[in-house]
């Protein structure tokens, strides 16, 4: 047993490691790219879309985990159709550790679950939170990409999760309350947290023009009011096959290879490995308040 695993959270959040460092500080021989997908509201695909591009990145040959950060609704596990006899939960009260957590899921992605129905995961604190991200930092295999599918909206939880990441991926789909709502996440983001960058991802579209259309109409009116850069990361087009990859509690891109959808979380994977490299663990990561992404 790896020292630290199995601490409650009093223990854990005494860790000797920093949470400005956040999720990047996790072991890897190379550049670790860690990505917080949320949305301003539920509904949208969000953890579809985590799903699918953790999966995606993993077929493509990084060595991937998706962490279920929505503590107290997840569903990361049931769309996977994997079964996990411990959670997050259990990390908090030191009954496992992060070791007995993680899951194998098709195409060799590793999944972190979280616990479904539970108030006490759902009402966790700041400093409660941090304990969690800082145990996670303890997974001692060799990572080159996380994936961290957060809750929808603005609570404590996603402020945290995304503060801990290099990169926000917010999902919005083609419904007033779902630009409104992501317009509103990225707000808080802003300045509350002094986040700076953010990439949008337009889901469910109809075609490349209508995804583009979302993001520009968020991109108006965050130029407008708030100081912040916004890029486009692209879209997820409405596919029937994504329904049925549900259904069938798998992944679309390892259920149906084929589908527009599936084309498209490849081609994201392969966007993700072209962005520019993110810097190292230790040297100025967007944790502290205020910092903002680089």
């Amino acid at each position: 047993m790896r020292p630290g695993l199995s601490m409650g959270v009093a223990q854990v959040s005494q860790s000797i490691i920093p949470q400005a460092a956040g999720l990047a500080r996790l072991q890897t021989p190379g550049a670790l790219r860690v990505l917080a997908v949320s949305s301003g509201k539920g509904g949208v695909g969000k953890t579809s879309v985590a799903v699918n591009l953790a999966m995606a990145l993993a077929m493509d040959g990084l060595q991937t985990l998706l962490v279920d950060a929505d503590l107290g609704l997840a569903n990361v596990d049931v769309q996977l159709g994997l079964d996990p006899q411990r959670t997050l939960a259990h990390l908090l009260d030191g009954s496992a550790t992060l070791h007995d957590l993680i899951l194998d899921a098709p195409g060799g992605l590793k999944v972190l679950p979280a616990t479904s129905g539970a108030r006490r995961m759902a009402q966790l604190g700041a400093a409660e939170i941090g304990a969690l991200i800082r145990a996670i930092n303890t997974y001692a295999e060799p990572l080159d990409a996380v994936v961290v599918d957060t809750a929808a909206g603005i609570s404590e939880s996603v402020t945290e999760f995304v503060r801990a990441a290099q990169e926000t991926v917010v999902v919005v789909c083609d419904e007033p309350a779902s630009i409104t709502d992501a317009y509103a996440l990225i707000k808080v983001l802003r300045r509350e947290y002094g986040l700076q960058r953010f990439r949008v991802l337009a889901n469910m579209v109809h075609d490349a023009q209508h995804g583009r259309d979302l993001f520009d109409k968020i991109q108006r009116v965050a130029d407008r009011f708030l100081d912040v850069g916004l890029d486009y990361m692209g879209a997820i087009p409405q596919d029937e096959y994504v329904r049925r990859a549900v259904r069938r509690q798998s992944a679309v891109v390892d259920a149906y290879p084929g589908s527009r959808a599936a084309q498209s979380f490849r081609a994201l994977a392969q966007a993700v490995r072209r962005w520019p490299a993110p810097p190292p663990p230790g040297a100025g990561l967007p944790l502290q308040p205020g910092a903002g992404h680089a």
